[in-house]
């Protein structure tokens, strides 16, 4: 990753008549050289200067070590001793987060809403939509450095949703507030807990209805009853 360092081994020890040359690509001047016999250990930079102060030479096996790397560091190394070793390093960028925007205006009586999931230059990843730990739909670019975007219709009022860019050994990871994104699910939900409190009411209204029959009907036949028994001779 952009940042970190990277050590090209040499997997032997010096000898004291080693002559060591380390060169960049196909670059003629050496980036860094070492002569055992003069205890000599040099570093040098290229013309655009990407190898100023982060070379490193090992002093016991002539690894060369590059620190604070970018992505101008990516490519082939070689080092002459007594067997020439090739390197091809890579340098990954930083993964950016992605970004949640809202796709279009949304029917404000509609439970869904259209969102995109977008990064910009980045190459080698996967751009991913999950819904918890499902996988939804992923979109892949390998070499050019580009922008990526990734559609997706979500459910209003489930928040569960994230978007993920990836390489194969890291991630970055949005996940989704759409009632900050789909207005109109907002909406939706005032309107969704205006109609629970109606039908909560509505319900009460009816609990109450029902009890009062039940009294009713229960008071009525009491009546009747103490009726009875004050007027025996009635029937």
């Amino acid at each position: 990753m952009e940042g970190d360092s990277v050590t090209l081994q040499t997997e032997t020890e010096l000898q004291t008549d080693d002559v060591i040359m380390w060169q960049f690509e196909d670059e003629k001047t050496p980036i860094a050289t070492i002569n055992s016999g003069t205890e000599s250990f040099f570093t040098f930079d290229v013309p655009d200067g990407r190898f100023r102060d982060r070379l490193k030479l090992d002093h016991q096996t002539g690894s060369l070590t590059i620190t604070n790397t970018t992505t101008k560091h990516a490519g082939r190394y070689q080092v002459r001793t007594k067997i020439i070793y090739r390197f091809s390093v890579t340098v990954y960028a930083r993964l950016p987060a992605p970004v949640i925007t809202s796709n279009t205006s949304q029917n404000p009586s509609s439970s869904y809403c259209s969102l995109v999931c977008s990064v910009v230059n980045v190459s080698h990843v996967t751009l991913s939509w999950y819904k918890g730990n499902s996988l939804l739909s992923s979109i892949s670019v390998s070499d050019l450095s580009i922008s990526l975007s990734l559609p997706l219709e979500v459910e209003c009022l489930d928040d569960s949703y994230s978007c993920v860019v990836a390489y194969s050994f890291t991630n970055q990871t949005t996940h989704l507030n759409n009632t900050q994104l789909c207005p109109a699910c907002s909406e939706c939900a005032h309107c969704c807990g205006l109609t629970e409190a109606v039908i909560r009411l509505v319900i009460s209204a009816l609990v109450g209805v029902a009890t009062v029959v039940v009294l009713v009907y229960d008071i009525r036949p009491r009546k009747e009853e103490q009726q009875r028994r004050s007027n025996p001779h009635t029937d």
